[in-house]
């Protein structure tokens, strides 16, 4: 008993501090107790504490708490670089498709290989490998097999027009399951097919190439860029041709807008340039989106194509479209050209919450006959801006449109939704895309 009463650091009132010294005298202890030993205080365990009445003082509880915070960054306005407020003229081949010369998509599932242990798990990939297996007359008990460096993947590939059987074309692969990592892995054979999956126009194969790694431990993970999908440069085979043609049946060659540049005004300049270059080939289609260009009759077929490019050759001047395209997803906000701003007046107000979760452990004291427990603690802060309107004069020029909206001072994200509101109040005189 005197050794733990010696042990232990006694919290008591003045009138009970004898209490432990005739509790050691009962006991025969000396009056002077021994030295600790210097070796073992440092892995003694903490002291524990007592109450006046004997009773046993709680450990000290977790103090740390969870913290939220939300701030902007210092306002970057770059110097524009040099160029040109000329208009600017273009080839037709930077406006315009040829109807008949589309590209075609092919898709395809297929297994990679070599993963070394980041593939997916067994029970995903077990009976396509097993079906792998067996088209190479190799039969295995699927619950046999646990295999972890493999991944069910998705296989796509652009099909250029006109090309032939034998090319080659770039294919890309992405995961479809839990795999971790496609790095080092490899695509087996598979094919490739149109979507209703019964025509295959090429096969694919071969090392990924996925632009990234992924290092990971027990405590720590390293990844650069997105190892989940990868390249395979060249690593299809075309098999089967998709027909095409230049001319149509009837003797004429239709150019198609492009989505960005279908307008009525592109299209009439584009009839007229032709034009001037071949008279009378050329008119605007009664949609407004098309330009009808007739192939003379004595033109021999070898000399199609080279009618063809020299007219994608001649270059015109594109109307100017007043269109505002804005991506919420990445903040980006792109004005054009034409973009008119009429006078109003314009108020904004962030409205900012953070909220910061802090659950501590409550632990009952040594022989209390306590529970431990999980007390919450949230910490919540709203904070709203307090600002007045802002006088949006007039703006004519592009100049103009980013002088009068850099005025408020607003975050590209706020400026979304400011210039959405602009639209709807009819001050903003221009298209607006969402991307």
């Amino acid at each position: 008993m005197s050794g733990v009463s010696l042990g232990l650091r006694m919290i008591c009132c003045a009138g009970c501090l004898a209490w432990p010294v005739a509790l050691a005298q009962s006991q025969g202890s000396p009056s002077t107790p021994p030295a600790p030993n210097q070796n073992a205080a440092s892995t003694q365990a903490p002291p524990v504490v007592l109450t006046p009445r004997g009773g046993i003082e709680a450990p000290a509880q977790p103090s740390l708490q969870s913290s939220s915070s939300y701030s902007t960054s210092p306002r970057v306005v770059p110097k524009p670089g040099k160029g040109t407020n000329l208009h600017v003229s273009t080839r037709l081949s930077n406006l315009v498709d040829v109807r008949g010369q589309e590209e075609n998509q092919l898709v395809g599932v297929g297994l990679v290989t070599g993963l070394g242990g980041t593939g997916d798990s067994v029970n995903m990939t077990r009976q396509l490998l097993q079906n792998l297996l067996l088209a190479h007359n190799v039969k295995i008990d699927p619950q046999q097999l646990t295999p972890k460096n493999i991944a069910l993947v998705r296989v796509e590939a652009t099909l250029p027009p006109g090309i032939v059987p034998g090319r080659s074309i770039d294919v890309r692969v992405s995961t479809l399951g839990d795999c971790k990592s496609l790095q080092g892995g490899t695509l087996t054979l598979m094919e490739l097919t149109d979507i209703s999956g019964q025509i295959v126009y090429a096969t694919a194969a071969g090392p990924i190439n996925v632009g990234g790694f992924l290092a990971e431990g027990e405590g720590a993970t390293t990844q650069q860029n997105h190892v989940t999908v990868g390249t395979i440069p060249g690593g299809g085979k075309v098999e089967r041709a998709v027909p095409s043609q230049v001319v149509s049946e009837h003797g004429f060659l239709y150019l198609d807008a492009r989505a960005s540049h279908s307008t009525f005004g592109t299209q009439v300049r584009i009839a007229e340039v032709i034009n001037k270059a071949f008279p009378g080939a050329a008119e605007a289609a009664g949609e407004g989106r098309t330009v009808k260009v007739r192939v003379p009759s004595d033109l021999p077929r070898s000399a199609h194509v080279a009618y063809l490019d020299a007219i994608l050759r001649l270059e015109v001047e594109p109307e100017q479209v007043a269109r505002v395209v804005i991506s919420e997803r990445t903040g980006m906000v792109v004005i054009g050209e034409g973009v008119r701003l009429q006078p109003g007046a314009v108020a904004r107000g962030n409205l900012t919450i953070n909220v910061a979760e802090s659950p501590q452990v409550s632990q009952p004291g040594p022989l209390s006959g306590g529970s431990t427990e999980v007390v919450e603690r949230t910490e919540l802060n709203v904070t709203e801006e307090n600002n007045g309107l802002v006088l949006i004069p007039g703006a004519i020029t592009l100049q103009e449109v980013v002088d009068v909206l850099n005025v408020m001072g607003a975050t590209p994200r706020d400026l979304i939704g400011i210039i959405e509101a602009m639209s709807q109040a009819g001050m903003l005189l221009a298209e607006i895309r969402r991307l």
